[in-house]
């Protein structure tokens, strides 16, 4: 029996929207991340440091690779005010938790004005909530961020537990975060309903704990591609749109 439902948030539960965050370009036609220019003004504003386009993106990036080394590499997550701390020590910043905070808020503000949320969702959740405990398992550095795209959203009513990994120092498909749902929810692994769409990180995460795993393909460019070059486990069913879901679920309870 299925008792419980865990969702993914980007992609999933509502739209990252990429192509709003694609690389830009700048002088000499370099491409650069798209919330990079305005990290390099608040440097500016904030810290006072002379430093190039250019050479800020370069410093970003090289952060950045040293950072996960320790941290993603190893399924633990970098929050976002942590990346932008290191940041700002590198740029020899005077005041760096003020300098590195600056950063998260426009960073983040970027990323989340890119989100949508599907209008059918809330209906989904709606229905779904009335026979089974629902959750959130996302990775996600800030999850101030992340839960106000819940609450922007009104999904955050239907849910029984939120389990970012920020909060919990764990990304997926690392075990740990999953088990946290289901402490949470108070259930078996094998009662829960993991929906997401990524494979390494949802499916093969999900179903390293014996969670049921469901494949949303919504958001996924080639589903067919994706499935011949992974590695891991198959999903358990795979659906193009969550309005597929509470019918799904209802099935597998009486078969």
């Amino acid at each position: 029996m299925i008792r419980g439902i865990a969702f993914d948030l980007f992609d999933t539960l509502v739209d990252q929207n990429h192509e709003r965050l694609a690389p830009i370009e700048i002088a000499g036609g370099r491409r650069v991340g798209a919330t990079t220019p305005s990290l390099h003004a608040v440097v500016a504003e904030k810290a006072g440091v002379s430093i190039s386009l250019p050479e800020f993106a370069d410093l970003l990036r090289k952060v950045d690779e040293e950072l996960r080394v320790d941290t993603l590499d190893l399924g633990i997550e970098l929050s976002t005010l942590d990346r932008f701390a290191a940041l700002a020590t590198r740029l020899g910043s005077g005041d760096v938790m003020l300098v590195a905070r600056a950063m998260t808020e426009a960073h983040m503000g970027i990323l989340q004005d890119a989100v949508t949320v599907p209008g059918h969702h809330e209906a989904i959740l709606t229905t779904l909530a009335i026979d089974y405990s629902l959750a959130l398992c996302s990775n996600f550095s800030h999850a101030k961020t992340a839960r106000a795209v819940l609450r922007g959203a009104h999904f955050d009513s239907y849910l029984s537990c939120i389990v970012i990994s920020e909060e919990i120092g764990i990304r997926k498909p690392r075990s740990e975060i999953f088990e946290a749902v289901a402490t949470s929810l108070g259930l078996a692994p094998a009662e829960i309903l993991h929906v997401g769409d990524k494979l390494h990180a949802d499916v093969a995460g999900a179903a390293a704990v014996g969670m049921r795993t469901c494949w949303l393909t919504r958001r996924v460019a080639d589903p067919e591609g994706e499935l011949e070059r992974s590695d891991g486990p198959p999903p358990d069913f795979a659906l193009e749109d969550l309005s597929d879901l509470p019918l799904l679920v209802a099935r597998l309870n009486v078969s």
